[in-house]
């Protein structure tokens, strides 16, 4: 079984690599550690820091997690951040992702999340993509597996919405479901 999660938010952590100093803080529920030392958890909270890129993510998961490859949630809202770097894709269990109230500008760095075969829940409002034309049909179209988005239920009229307005929006040349 798996301990609580691994909680780092509100440290004004601003890189990753900071992480690795921080001591995870107390939560309700203890965190459990392996024969290790390394906390047996699938959730990591780096919600409420001033985090601006995502180097080092790696290093920070495997330093602090027991079972790095099996993280499966992941809060990362509240930051700065500014584009979805490739290394969340790296993250194959991930199942739900927070990067709601950050920096992300344009609306095609959703595409890169197609990688990540579990992602069931994403939060991406209060963003500056949310203003974007179709941002919530774009997003569910790009990602098949969605059930939850901005902690609303994805409901089956949503996701045919969504195909017609993706068959209707999409250009010959970035197609999203070449990408899967």
């Amino acid at each position: 079984m798996y301990g609580a999660p691994l909680d780092l938010s509100f440290r004004c952590i601003k890189s990753l690599s900071d992480t690795l100093t921080e001591e995870p803080g107390r939560g309700q529920r203890p965190l459990k550690k392996n024969h290790e030392n390394k906390y047996v958890s699938r959730s990591l909270r780096l919600n409420n820091n001033i985090i601006t890129d995502l180097s080092g993510l790696h290093t920070a998961i495997t330093h602090f997690l027991a079972e790095p490859l099996q993280l499966a949630w992941l809060d990362l809202s509240f930051n700065d951040i500014a584009h979805i770097d490739p290394v969340l894709c790296e993250l194959g269990e991930l199942r739900v992702l927070y990067l709601h109230g950050n920096s992300i500008c344009n609306l095609s760095e959703v595409d890169r999340l197609v990688k990540l075969p579990f992602l069931h829940t994403i939060t991406l409002h209060g963003n500056f993509i949310e203003g974007d034309k179709g941002y919530r049909c774009r997003v569910i179209s790009a990602l098949a597996k969605l059930k939850m988005m901005d902690f609303s239920a994805v409901t089956p009229q949503e996701r045919s919405m969504a195909n017609i307005w993706f068959q209707r929006n999409s250009c010959g040349k970035c197609k999203i479901k070449d990408l899967k």
